[in-house]
């Protein structure tokens, strides 16, 4: 069994959401920070030097930007896996990313534990995209389109993405305690979630919210759009 640890490069142009997640990155076992930079050169210039596993790469910053790093190392930098972070959501730069060599994105608000999971994914030679693993890079194009479907679907009745989620899982079938578990956040969370959900869509319960949810097309055949 491989036991080395993962090596990692982080690079971000904001010194404290840099330096946040590299204390949470080297108080998880397995990991090591090898390297961090503030702008694309530093990105570089770091693969060049340490060789990681996984780069986690900001896209939006000052001089290199991180699609132009991208593209800098596919075409002569060493092999690295590369998660692209991102504050905001836009289909169309994300593609782009995933195109330029990207082997996953995700969004800065996202959970430390679906970060891990993206990091031990994308350094096994997994893609990531939409909270999940996926086999190749046009299969993360993809979902990242699906991605984009659901936003529309949810700004309908003002529900957040989260709020979404457990509105299919919920026609899914699944109980709290399966939806907490799958989501990595508690019942309690989920109780507020679903009660703000029923305000805003005028349901009384879970057999209500479920009907209004594949009546809407919210959800396909009570499986989850995201």
């Amino acid at each position: 069994m491989n036991t080395r640890p993962i090596r990692i490069v982080v690079v971000d142009d904001h010194p404290l959401f840099r330096d946040g997640l590299r204390r949470l990155l080297e108080a998880e076992p397995g990991f090591i920070v090898v390297g961090e930079g503030a702008d694309g050169s530093e990105a570089i210039r770091l693969v060049w030097q340490t060789c990681p596993d996984v780069l986690l790469l900001d896209l939006s910053m000052p001089g290199i930007s991180g699609s132009d790093t991208l593209r800098a190392l596919a075409s002569t930098g060493p092999c690295v896996r590369t998660l692209v972070l991102t504050g905001s959501f836009d289909l169309d730069t994300l593609a782009c990313a995933l195109q330029q060599g990207a082997a996953g994105v995700m969004r800065k608000e996202s959970s430390t534990t679906l970060l891990f999971k993206a990091i031990r994914a994308i350094a096994a030679g997994e893609y990531w995209v939409c909270g999940g693993p996926v086999a190749t890079a046009a299969d993360a194009v993809r979902c990242l389109r699906a991605d984009s479907t659901t936003n529309v679907r949810s700004h309908r009745f003002s529900l957040t993405r989260r709020e979404l989620e457990i509105v299919a899982a919920v026609a899914a079938g699944e109980s709290n305690k399966e939806i907490a578990e799958r989501l990595a956040i508690s019942k309690y969370t989920i109780k507020h979630h679903l009660a703000n959900v029923f305000d805003k869509v005028g349901v009384f319960s879970r057999v209500e919210l479920a009907a209004f949810a594949m009546h809407h097309g919210l959800v396909e055949s009570g499986r989850p759009q995201a």
